[in-house]
């Protein structure tokens, strides 16, 4: 095996460029590589998962879930499709490449597709933004999105439809901000399920919802550091000027809350990529803790003359760290690995002390590099899932080192 072996920020990444060895296939006595740091070690398997089928061609990766069953599910957003992308499409076909595809896909751990179906026919209230796909232990794939009229939307594994959430504003209006509202909700497409508790949680502007994720009736809500409700302010956070440091400090929550993740010790984490912050809550809005990753890096409160988006203004370089975080599998869930867009990068992050550890990634579209990363999950062999959007559109997988 040809590897090409490459240190960034403290956590060094494999390229293995002509046989990747996955973490399965080793004997069962081995153990996951760590650095000098005490941060895991990942290689990236470059085959993984190869040409979808059918001429599909590889969209905007917006979500990514592995299940209980290690199936990964993952988003296919077409909102960015370029010409060359769907050329396929003419009859006669005008190319040999490619077709839209279905814009929710499972694959299995040899990638083969195992579910495969959504998109605008699908169902009259398609998410018009896709943005997140949870695949629960009871049999039921959850969709949401984040355009005003996008809700989140319950099936089964085959597509079949079962459930709305709805709280959907009028159609084509965009309700003004207000923290104390939870019936008609402005966006929903970032949410969390918490199965053991019957519970779904939802970010909408500076605050967390909870409701039961049968009936869609209200149970409780927070802002930040657990304020109620009714003292989060509904009015911008201010900017900064960025001069290398963390944002000033900000008690309420600073969009965009960008992700949610639940640990098995029932402890709650809420991303804010305006704040490169991820506060720490017990389950009724307790506020824990603050953990700050790569805090110096421009956060996205800076505003939109100074940040750059997908589709937009792309002249700018994006900023904030916290888009995306997945919690590590192993039983102590020692881990938070935090997909940063801004810094290109997966960061390592010990999960009791909140440290950063390491990373791995670096801009770029080579296997191993990552570029506009809006996607991680991980599953119960420590693999790590990356999901990319803007021109990049693919997954990627990396896999531990064991020695």
């Amino acid at each position: 095996m040809k590897e090409n072996t490459f240190a960034h920020r403290g956590t060094t990444v494999v390229l293995a460029f002509f046989l990747a060895v996955s973490a399965s296939s080793y004997a069962q006595d081995k153990v996951q590589s760590m650095d000098e740091n005490g941060a895991p070690i990942f290689q990236v398997d470059p085959f993984w998962p190869g040409p979808l089928p059918d001429r599909w061609s590889m969209q905007q990766v917006t979500g990514i879930y592995v299940d209980h069953m290690d199936i990964v599910w993952f988003l296919n957003r077409p909102n960015g499709a370029e010409g060359d992308e769907i050329g396929g499409e003419e009859n006669p076909n005008r190319m040999a490449c490619c077709v839209k595809g279905p814009e929710v896909v499972a694959m299995d751990q040899d990638a083969n597709v195992v579910h495969a179906w959504g998109d605008a026919e699908h169902h009259p209230r398609w998410p018009r933004s896709l943005q997140t796909v949870i695949a629960d232990r009871d049999g039921y794939v959850w969709v949401g999105g984040l355009a005003p009229g996008d809700s989140i939307l319950k099936f089964t594994r085959d597509g079949e439809f079962v459930w709305d959430f709805d709280h959907r504003p009028p159609e084509g209006g965009r309700p003004e901000e207000d923290n104390t509202a939870t019936e008609v909700l402005d966006q929903k497409g970032r949410f969390q399920l918490d199965q053991q508790a019957r519970e779904i949680y939802i970010l909408s502007w500076k605050r967390v919802l909870v409701y039961d994720m049968d009936t869609g009736e209200f149970k409780r809500g927070w802002g930040g550091h657990g304020m109620p409700l009714s003292e989060i302010t509904n009015d911008p956070i201010p900017s900064y000027e960025w001069n290398g440091t963390r944002p000033p400090e900000e008690a309420n929550f600073v969009p965009a809350l960008h992700f949610i993740e639940i640990s098995n010790d029932g402890l709650v984490y809420v991303g804010e990529r305006g704040q490169n912050r991820m506060q720490v809550f017990q389950k009724d809005g307790t506020w824990v803790r603050d953990i700050y990753v790569a805090e110096g890096t421009p956060a996205e409160r800076l505003g939109p003359t100074q940040c750059g988006g997908v589709g937009t203004r792309k002249e700018l370089p994006p900023c904030g760290t916290m888009y995306k975080m997945v919690i590590s599998k192993d039983p102590e869930q020692k881990f938070l690995y935090v997909a940063d867009t801004a810094n290109s990068s997966v960061w390592i992050v010990d999960r009791q002390s909140g440290e950063t550890l390491g990373s791995f990634g670096g801009n770029g579209r080579y296997a191993g590099q990552l570029h506009w990363i809006n996607a991680i999950a991980t599953d119960s062999d420590g693999n790590i899932y990356t999901g990319e959007v803007e021109h990049a559109k693919r997954i990627q997988k990396f896999v531990p080192v064991l020695q």
